[in-house]
């Protein structure tokens, strides 16, 4: 089968780690695959994926359309690569690439056609212009369960239409890593550190942590080390310059941040809103505590019913010790200082949290689902 992969641009964010294992996986098992990103090539550390994806002799075609005033440019681009080489198959991931990418599949006469549903955003005109693109998919793929019910609800799409694949994670990879020594950054080994991985956007609830600084910041041992970029981060930074860097730091994107998860006492991910957060997959299979807003799929992350048959989190109520509230800094206060003040309460939820990813968020259970979602329509097969 022919399938082309389009996505918004390739930085190391979730969307952009599912799609360059799919389209590995998918070329591994002799399909003929292409990536075309619609905005630049990433720069420096951020090109892991494009090198990955090089590295195995994958096409990746990069339109170098970043800003929305070139959208018509970029539409042109698509169609103009779909009608050259066309596929069968046409993937899309991101609002963007769902919209621009179906709609100019849709105009090239590609046969089959999938969105890829990341969030809920419930923003109105975002969800008029993809209830657009979506009338025009074969499926949409959703990262978790409260995101199909979104693109039911939100983009009138038919339920038969949807399929719920969550994000997979190299467990092995984050479980082995080397934990990070504290002293790089000034602080004392032996640190209590809760880490933020992420954007700096307001979707991710930041002001949630700096609400509650001086309660969960104040002793001595207790930092805070928020790693990302977005709109925020000359206010973050003016923040944490305030509070003094003993005690909070903000560094840059990592390109590697598995050794930061393995040594932090638990992370931190107060989002409003999200999909399937891959951070928290990360964290989880590092052995790490997540203290996390209940929202979309972070609460399918954290059941509320655990599997008799699993001895390790059967013990212990992993939802209600990691989850709070969306909104409720107090509550999310609460639960840090838990974590902060209980070692061995750390080690329990994280060895259960490692398990639980293990079992049920691999890699290979996630591109094998979309291996069989495609070989299905290939095939006029109907979905389970």
């Amino acid at each position: 089968m022919r399938i082309d992969f389009v996505i918004t641009e390739l930085n190391m964010g979730g969307a952009e780690k599912a799609l360059t294992e799919i389209a590995l996986t998918m070329q591994r098992q002799g399909h003929q695959v292409r990536v075309l990103s619609i905005g630049s090539p990433p720069v420096g550390d951020r090109g892991v994926l494009a090198d990955r994806l090089a590295d195995e002799d994958l096409a990746v075609h990069f339109g170098g359309f970043d800003h929305w005033i070139r959208l018509p440019s970029a539409m042109r681009w698509l169609k103009r690569l779909l009608r050259q080489d066309p596929p069968e198959l046409c993937q899309t991931f991101l609002f963007h690439a769902n919209c621009l990418g179906t709609f100019a599949a849709a105009e090239s006469n590609v046969p089959f056609r999938i969105g890829g549903v990341r969030v809920a955003e419930s923003i109105a005109w975002r969800c008029h212009i993809e209830r657009r693109a979506a009338a025009k998919m074969d499926r949409v793929t959703c990262v978790s369960e409260r995101v199909r019910r979104f693109v039911i609800h939100r983009l009138n799409v038919d339920p038969q239409k949807c399929v719920t694949i969550p994000n997979g994670v190299d467990v092995t990879r984050f479980a082995s890593a080397e934990p990070f020594d504290w002293r790089q950054l000034g602080w004392d080994p032996a640190s209590k550190v809760a880490l933020f991985v992420g954007r700096f956007h307001p979707q991710k609830g930041l002001e949630l942590i700096r609400k509650q600084t001086q309660r969960l910041f104040a002793t001595a041992d207790h930092k805070l080390l928020l790693v990302g970029d977005g709109p925020l981060r000359s206010s973050l930074q003016d923040w944490a310059d305030s509070v003094g860097s003993d005690q909070i730091q903000l560094i840059p994107w990592q390109r590697e941040v598995a050794p930061l998860m393995k040594a932090a006492q638990m992370v931190l991910l107060p989002s409003h809103y999200e999909g399937m957060p891959n951070v928290m997959l990360e964290a989880m299979a590092a052995g790490r505590p997540v203290v996390c807003s209940l929202v979309e799929g972070s609460d399918e992350l954290l059941p509320q019913k655990v599997p008799a048959q699993d001895p390790v989190t059967a013990k212990l109520d992993r939802r209600s010790l990691q989850g709070f509230p969306p909104g409720d800094s107090a509550a999310m206060a609460e639960r840090a200082e838990r974590f902060f003040a209980d070692e061995v309460l750390c080690q329990r939820v994280g060895a259960a949290n490692q398990k639980d990813v293990q079992d049920r968020f691999s890699i290979a259970s996630m591109t094998d689902a979309y291996a069989a979602l495609y070989q299905r329509l290939q095939t006029a097969q109907p979905d389970p």
